[in-house]
């Protein structure tokens, strides 16, 4: 049987994590009687907490009158705490390619393109190879419409805008390509068929971190040999993107 003090320990962290993440939405500090009214709790309740709290840097009090905010020891934790998603989730990009024999791409969205920031190879004797670091732009590709179906379409719009107007004079409309984004959205898979380069077509998945980062897994595939097996390629990714979001 769980002892009273106990439980009154975890009901003050409870509060305690509230005040945070009350704060968290203010940047600008607030007050004592603004953080009791957020959280729902007497003013006194949140002095007593709020103490505790800057006593370990966790809080920061304004000399000025400028309220309560976040304190530094918060900033350290956060640190502390990140993690590096390439490392994370190489283990199911490993798998997704000895599944499926085809290369497995990890892209990054990085403002209007993606970058390669992890590859595993596959064992196919014709594959596509791409470098580490290299950089693809975002409407062409599997892994940059997936990445962009991520967003708010003002964003779409914005870092979009360049590349649907081609050098020829020639456009894509934009309602045409946030079309293409909603099925994208509806489906949970972007494809590439030999828009980026001729000859090799892909499918791509999104998902976004915990710090708002937005990634992406491809599989590029020869055309000839997507055409066959691209149900199956479009299943073992999706599978893929599942167990990625139980991690992240």
């Amino acid at each position: 049987m769980e002892k009273p003090q106990a439980g009154q320990n975890i009901q003050v962290i409870a509060r305690a994590a509230d005040i945070l993440r009350a704060l968290k939405q203010d940047n600008a500090g607030l007050s004592l009687g603004q953080i009791a009214a957020r959280v729902d709790l007497p003013r006194s309740t949140v002095q007593r907490i709020v103490n505790a709290l800057v006593s370990e840097r966790l809080l920061l009090t304004s000399s000025t009158g400028g309220g309560i905010r976040l304190g530094p020891e918060i900033q350290s934790l956060a640190e502390a705490g990140k993690f590096d998603i390439a490392e994370l989730v190489r283990p199911l990009l490993r798998e997704l390619s000895e599944k499926t024999g085809e290369t497995v791409d990890l892209a990054v969205l990085r403002g209007d393109h993606m970058v390669f920031v992890d590859q595993v190879i596959g064992t196919q004797r014709l594959r596509a190879v791409s470098a580490i670091g290299e950089t693809f732009p975002l409407t062409t590709t599997a892994n940059g419409k997936a990445a962009l179906a991520q967003l708010e379409d003002e964003a779409i719009a914005k870092y979009s805008a360049a590349e649907l107007r081609q050098e020829n004079g020639a456009s894509r409309k934009l309602v045409d390509f946030l079309g293409e984004i909603e099925r994208i959205r509806s489906q949970g898979y972007a494809l590439d068929l030999d828009e980026h380069t001729e000859g090799i077509s892909a499918v791509g998945v999104a998902f976004t971190d915990p710090a708002g980062t937005v990634y992406a897994i491809s599989l590029p595939v020869p055309t000839n040999r997507f055409r066959r097996e691209r149900d199956e390629l479009i299943e073992r990714l999706l599978e893929t993107r599942d167990a990625v979001l139980r991690l992240v």
